[in-house]
């Protein structure tokens, strides 16, 4: 059979329009199942072969709509072919429009309910902040979706779109003139989870001055807990401009420094010897990087130098300092090195005689 004669064949078939629809949703099948088995036998095997389980995740969103979207188009065709009318065509043909739209945006609200569904592992890495956001961003996807899909659908309808655009357009400039201070907060705390600032549990410095633990990281505001266990509460608009010192990071662990004062007379080979000795045995305090002795200047009555060493965790901080502090003055005393205080010297001279008056 050659060309010529396929061709007087599909020509008869086309001159009884309900056989040639029938063929041509047929044909549309089978283009459908081939399609179906590319994406089992094919892509699904490449993407097995791959570390990422994402390309698996996006090839078994896709596999049945676009199976589908092959089917709805055979239905599409034989109703061109059969030309029963201009409104019918419109009708069906709109309606398997609608029904791809629809088939596209529940894929599109599965996709989005999956990405969402990880808010344990956003919880644990940046607090509640990280989980919140999470779900308003799932929210808003949601949002945007239907409202794409609605208006995709009015217009296959050929409804005008144009005063809805124009009432949202209104409406959302009196929503965001209303709540212009909630907005503020909302997309600070969404620049610090981007930024990744700071995190519950680390330890900050305000620009203020205040010190604390970070305790919660929510949308509007962040709490801190200072040592004197009084929370403190910030919005979001306002720790995003401020400068804030985060003890905590890149690093958990903190550096120390303690100062010291030794008498002039002192043997500093022997207390930098009994510094490093008594600091390797203190509590939290890290083994690695070690601890170092650095001299740093002559004082009045002392020369002074810093003990420097990591505590494990800023919270460490305070006990560590007191530990170090009662112990230096301790093997201070054992060894026999002058811990100095400002001394004056007072000379005291004979006053002179006035002279007498004339």
């Amino acid at each position: 059979m050659n060309i010529e004669s396929l061709r007087e064949a599909w020509a008869q078939i086309i001159a009884h329009k309900w056989l040639g629809a029938l063929l041509v949703i047929f044909l549309y099948l089978i283009l459908a199942k081939i399609v179906d088995l590319i994406f089992v036998k094919g892509l699904k095997r490449l993407a097995s072969l791959t570390k990422i389980t994402f390309d698996d995740a996006i090839l078994r969103f896709l596999h049945w709509p676009v199976v589908l979207n092959v089917a709805l188009l055979g239905l599409a065709h034989a109703t061109y072919i059969l030309n029963l009318g201009s409104r019918f065509e419109f009708i069906v043909q709109n309606l398997i429009k609608t029904i791809i739209c629809l088939i596209w945006t529940v894929t599109a609200f599965r996709f989005v309910r999956w990405l969402t569904k990880r808010k344990g592992y956003f919880a644990e890495r940046f607090g509640h902040l990280g989980a919140d956001i999470l779900v308003l961003l799932k929210n808003i996807a949601y949002v945007i979706i239907f409202v794409t899909a609605s208006f995709i659908i009015l217009s296959i309808w050929n409804v005008n779109i144009t005063p809805l655009l124009a009432s949202a357009g209104i409406v959302g400039v009196a929503v965001a003139l209303a709540a212009r201070e909630t907005l503020a907060n909302f997309f600070g705390g969404i620049s610090l989870f981007l930024d990744r600032t700071y995190k519950v549990g680390d330890y900050i410095i305000l620009d203020s001055g205040e010190r604390g633990e970070v305790i919660d990281v929510g949308i509007r505001s962040t709490r801190i807990r200072t040592r004197d266990d009084i929370i403190i509460t910030i919005p979001n608009s306002i720790m995003a401009n401020s400068k804030i010192i985060n003890e905590s990071a890149p690093e958990p662990r903190f550096r120390l420094r303690v100062p010291v004062g030794v008498a002039y007379g002192s043997d500093l080979e022997k207390v930098e010897k009994v510094l490093l000795e008594l600091v390797k045995a203190a509590p939290h305090v890290e083994k690695f990087p070690e601890p170092r002795v650095r001299y740093r200047n002559f004082g009045d009555s002392s020369i002074n130098l810093e003990l420097l060493c990591w505590v494990d965790d800023p919270r460490h901080k305070g006990p560590a300092m007191h530990h170090l502090i009662k112990r230096i003055h301790e093997r201070f005393s054992e060894e026999g090195i002058t811990i100095p205080f400002p001394q004056r010297d007072v000379h005291l001279y004979p006053a002179e005689e006035s002279p007498k008056e004339n």
